[in-house]
């Protein structure tokens, strides 16, 4: 999908920096910036390399400042906001067009010169790659001149006016960090200048420090001649550059590369195809564990063990990546521990972390969808003494007060312990407490029991009674969940008053695979849900009838987790609403139509914030702005699911309406 912004976008500097790309290069690096070329967060950067994959990443070149000369006149083609607001740079005048499809392209116009701008990450390596293409309808020479802003600091930091940089051979050097520079212009060497005052707005909206400083020691120039055209390539690298290889095979390299991708998705829809490239942005190598894994989401999350099960589904299984999947699968095995997977893992030498209650419980149901897929029976034996010993520990009781009750219900967490994925804790206070037996983690754990008694009987395996307790777990289920005020399922099964909260957690006790409840039952749930619960964008997690609704994510630290799960719009549970939605209605043809005239508004969703990109959060009133992570990778992966769960009941179909047709 290719999606094209014109001058309309950019109005004015503010309309301008409201949506960004993202390009990623398989190592947890990016390159970031807003459609106008400017720095808007300190997150925000023109090459942000990752020296250890995927969280040591370093922020190298925060942007490109561009400068035409023409007939002894300067005109500036970038835009940055400063401190000193009468600084700002205001290039987005001249450009005309902003596109994004494979990688971003920028198109210029300065009197009778045009200057196309491309650029590309490669894959694996932490290299940005410019091709500046110009043309010059006029009857004097131009000159351009490119000068890189850069920091070499660790992400999140600010540079300290005070480091050194320099450069020698073509190669930068600062604060142990090394980048490697090739271009076809002519390379100049300055004193060190230091940019101290770059203002990032969207820092300053979410109470982080909104100050930057970048520096700069040489220029790249080329001149072109009168009605002739020219280009200036450009590449900076932390590795020695290959001389040998032609600027454009990166970006046809890239081409291909996303093209084959599609092509083994077999996804057809357009907008699914963009949800397929998006996805690919997640999925990253680890050093630590010398395998696969997802990064949550850009530019702020690292790569966490309930995200990860969650979003491996739709950017893996459903995209049909089985050796990338396996691998994901293979690390989780490998650090499984008295039945919990890590939620963070070793870093530096440190032990993973295993505060999670659902990434086990995600674990069976992820091999589950994998085997559907796939029919690769030989993993599911591989992984399942580990899906046993998940079950063992659950019913006899393991860390963070995981354990199994006489009711066969699942309780967890207890103190400051948040273990659920609304886990947000602020010092000593804990916005969203969900002690006891929340909702999804009960339906999971129904579903897993489901899933071990369908593995046991497919290989052959002594069941355990796992269809025994399973009954069990849905006669409790229904005594203890079902909320009659509301017709709806209760949050929680704790004794406190958050238990008959309306939350949007209920709609994964209808989207599982195997039913909890009865059809009439799901479908209330269902309807509730989409009555109190659904915006186009996302599912609010908190009914906005409820008195502790926070209808904005803004402000402080404190503020914004105050909100994160008491209303604010999330993303990724829409996908599980337009699952259960299909379900109750057993995917006949009216209800696909409902789904995918739903599903149409992504196209403008992707247009904003990050373009093909679905964000992690919007605010719970009226979601219009995305915010928090730009990107994120269960929001991507649940929405892809539901076009690909789609496109199969479609192909299922087609023998049938053919011999209907003969």
């Amino acid at each position: 999908m290719k999606f094209i912004y014109g001058k309309h976008d950019w109005k004015t500097m503010d309309k301008g920096q409201e949506n960004s790309y993202l390009l990623t290069n398989g190592l947890g690096g990016y390159s970031s910036l807003t459609e106008i070329g400017s720095n808007t967060r300190n997150d925000h950067a023109l090459l942000m390399a990752c020296m250890v994959a995927p969280n040591q990443r370093y922020h190298m070149i925060t942007r490109m400042e561009e400068q035409l000369s023409v007939c002894n006149k300067k005109y500036n083609l970038s835009s940055q906001e400063f401190v000193n607001h009468t600084k700002n740079q205001t290039g987005y005048r001249y450009l005309n067009q902003f596109s994004f499809e494979d990688y971003p392209i920028w198109i210029y116009q300065v009197k009778g010169v045009e200057i196309k701008k491309q650029l590309v990450l490669v894959q694996g390596e932490n290299s940005v790659v410019l091709k500046y293409e110009m043309t010059n309808y006029m009857d004097t020479e131009v000159i351009l001149t490119v000068t890189p802003h850069m920091q070499f600091v660790s992400k999140g930091e600010t540079l300290n006016r005070n480091q050194e940089f320099r450069i020698k051979d073509n190669v930068i050097k600062s604060n142990g960090l090394m980048l490697y520079c090739k271009t076809n212009g002519s390379l100049r060497e300055h004193e060190t200048e230091y940019e101290k005052d770059l203002y990032y707005g969207y820092d300053a909206r979410d109470g982080r420090e909104a100050i930057g400083v970048s520096a700069h020691n040489h220029s790249i120039t080329i001149s072109v001649h009168p009605g002739s055209n020219g280009t200036l390539n450009l590449i900076y690298s932390t590795e020695p550059i290959n001389e040998k290889i032609e600027i454009l095979n990166y970006f046809s390299q890239e081409e291909e590369r996303q093209k084959l991708l599609i092509t083994q998705s077999g996804v057809k829809d357009e907008l699914a195809k963009q949800l397929v490239k998006s996805a690919d942005q997640f999925l990253v190598e680890r050093d630590s564990t010398r395998g696969k894994t997802l990064m949550a989401g850009y530019p702020f999350f690292a790569d966490w063990g309930r995200d990860t099960m969650i979003a491996m589904i739709g950017c893996c299984i459903a995209t049909r990546r089985f050796e990338e999947a396996k691998s994901i699968f293979y690390t989780f095995m490998k650090y499984e521990d008295k039945g919990l997977m890590p939620n963070m893992f070793p870093e530096g030498g440190h032990d993973p972390l295993y505060n999670t209650v659902d990434a086990s419980l995600l674990f069976i149901g992820a091999v589950y969808e994998y085997y559907l897929v796939s029919n690769d029976l030989d993993f599911v034996k591989e992984a399942y003494p580990t899906m046993e010993d998940i079950i063992e520990w659950y019913q006899r009781g393991t860390s963070y007060h995981i354990k199994m009750d006489h009711d066969g219900l699942i309780t967890a967490g207890s103190g400051l312990e948040q273990v659920t994925w609304m886990d947000v804790r602020f010092g000593d206070i804990l916005p969203t407490p969900r002690h006891g037996k929340p909702v999804e983690i009960n339906a999971y754990w129904f579903n897993d029991l489901k899933i071990m008694g369908y593995f046991a009987r497919l290989l052959k395996m002594p069941e355990k009674s796992y269809e025994e307790l399973s009954d069990l777990v849905r006669k409790s289920f229904l005594e203890k969940f079902w909320n009659k005020k509301e017709n709806c399922l209760k949050d929680l099964v704790s004794g406190e008053a958050a238990d008959n909260q309306v939350r949007c957690n209920q709609i994964w006790a209808v989207s599982q695979p195997f039913s909890i409840m009865d059809r009439d039952a799901e479908i209330k749930v269902v309807n509730k849900v989409y009555e109190t619960l659904y915006t186009p964008y996302g599912l609010r997690s908190l009914s906005k009838f409820d008195k502790d609704f926070k209808s904005h994510y803004s402000g402080s630290l404190f503020n914004r987790d105050m909100a994160y799960h008491q209303g604010t719009v999330w993303a990724f549970p829409l996908g599980a609403y337009y699952l259960a939605y299909l379900k109750v209605h057993d995917y006949d043809l009216r209800a696909r139509i409902k789904i995918k005239e739903q599903l149409s508004v992504l196209e403008a969703c992707m247009r904003e914030g990050c373009i093909g990109q679905i964000a992690e959060i919007y605010d719970g009133d009226n979601p219009t702005i995305s915010q928090g992570c730009f990107a994120q990778a269960w929001s991507v992966s649940e929405l892809l699911r539901v076009f690909v769960k789609l496109e199969q009941k479609e192909n299922e179909e087609q023998p049938l309406l053919q011999s209907l047709g003969t």
